[in-house]
């Protein structure tokens, strides 16, 4: 039997550590918000030159006084990302077509090409906070009902960490921010969510049949009795977000790499967090009878 509860301090002070910094990431670094919330224009481009870089592509675009120009590579090089904030001028992509017809000759193919304007952005953002606060909401309401307040502590705390170090891993590494992020932070609460779920019922299921151990060592035999199912789930959800990470193209990678992130914060806080609110709390059979008897 592995000895998880030997390393409860020392984790729960790095999972500390790491919310601290990560909300200090977001309170003064912030997030990198894509368009879909800050309102712009997207252009993806395929080149038929190899001889187009990046560098000669944003040069040229500078000059149409766009404002911040953000030019990248996409995929491979010559297919390229171009983003812009959104300009007054209607015809802009018109004007952009002719431009680089002229300088470039007619190498370009445009494959996509969105806008979204300051209102909708600004739409969307709410609408993305409200979704994530609802579901949340509906997540304690029903960890609450289901499971004694020690528990449903653990599991809220365990859901707050994941999430925060996850937004905290996105600040820090700069990558964009857009909806498909918001679902991808929605099915990390679901994920977070039913991993510590199972763990609790396991046990409560051994705080109802054990009565001479104490909850330090009870929890760790509970995790140890679910680890197999744990292990199994977050590997096999692990190889199919890695394999849409590196074949799923460049629109995916956002939302796999939260993912990733996620399944891995997720099944480390429902040992090492959930847990050891349940050993801080003395959470005890008594406990467990109480909230059954008054049911």
């Amino acid at each position: 039997m592995l000895a998880f509860n030997k390393y409860y301090n020392k984790f729960n002070i790095l999972s500390a550590s790491l919310v601290i910094i990560s909300l200090i990431l977001l309170i003064f670094k912030g997030l990198n918000f894509g368009i879909d919330f800050k309102g712009g224009t997207l252009i993806e481009l395929r080149s038929t030159d190899t001889k187009i870089n990046v560098s000669s592509l944003r040069d040229n675009l500078n000059q149409m006084n766009l404002g911040d120009v953000s030019v990248k590579n996409f995929g491979n090089e010559k297919d390229f990302l171009i983003k812009f904030e959104n300009s007054d001028n209607k015809n802009v992509i018109e004007e952009i077509k002719t431009n680089l017809d002229k300088s470039f000759g007619n190498n370009f193919n445009f494959r996509r090409v969105e806008n979204v304007g300051p209102k909708v952005s600004a739409e969307l953002l709410k609408s993305g906070v409200i979704a994530i606060s609802v579901a949340l909401t509906l997540m304690l309401i029903y960890i609450w009902i289901r499971f004694e307040w020690q528990f449903s502590l653990g599991a809220i705390l365990a859901l707050f960490h994941d999430v925060i170090v996850t937004l905290g891993l996105f600040s820090l590494l700069g990558l964009e921010i857009n909806l498909s992020i918001i679902a991808a932070v929605l099915t990390i609460v679901g994920y977070s969510m039913n991993d510590t779920v199972v763990i609790f019922d396991r046990v409560r299921e051994n705080l109802r049949k054990y009565s001479d151990i104490k909850i330090y060592d009870l929890t760790n035999i509970s995790i140890n009795e679910t680890l197999s199912r744990t292990l199994i789930t977050s590997i096999t959800t692990l190889l199919a977000l890695l394999s849409i990470f590196f074949f799923g193209g460049e629109i995916l990678k956002g939302f796999s790499l939260a993912m990733i992130f996620g399944v891995i914060f997720g099944t480390y806080s429902s040992i090492y967090i959930a847990n050891t609110v349940l050993v801080r709390l003395r959470v005890s059979q008594k406990t467990v009878l109480r909230e059954k008897d008054k049911n």
